[in-house]
């Protein structure tokens, strides 16, 4: 796995192995990029590509079935972070999960939660 975090902000992002976590949802062959950005970026990709202007926590992009992008407002994860009642740093790793599993080619059902539990459970998230 081919995995970079960038991040373009002061925020810290906190301490998961985020690695493993897209190791186990994607494979070992897969290249992955996190970016974290700030609220203003990711409300122009959110408006762009979802035609939502407005921002949002975080965004997956899959570039081939290989290789993907992962965006993540770390502001806007802490207001939805209080609103599910999940501590900060749980509910990020909670979020790069489900942007893995969008990665993974999922869509929402019952079918991605079974397999975000999953993946949640064995990172004790």
């Amino acid at each position: 796995m081919s995995f970079t975090i960038t991040n373009t902000t002061k925020e810290k992002l906190p301490d998961h192995p985020y690695e493993k976590m897209a190791e186990e949802v994607l494979g070992k062959k897969y290249d992955l990029s996190l970016t974290i950005i700030d609220t203003m970026r990711i409300t122009n990709l959110n408006s762009i590509y979802r035609h939502k202007n407005m921002p949002t926590d975080i965004l997956s992009f899959p570039l081939n079935e290989n290789a993907g992008e992962i965006f993540l407002c770390l502001s806007e994860a802490e207001k939805e972070a209080v609103k599910f009642k999940r501590p900060n740093d749980n509910f990020i790793a909670f979020l790069f999960i489900h942007g893995l599993m969008h990665l993974k080619g999922f869509d929402h059902s019952s079918t991605m939660e079974s397999n975000e539990q999953k993946i949640r459970q064995e990172f004790h998230i």
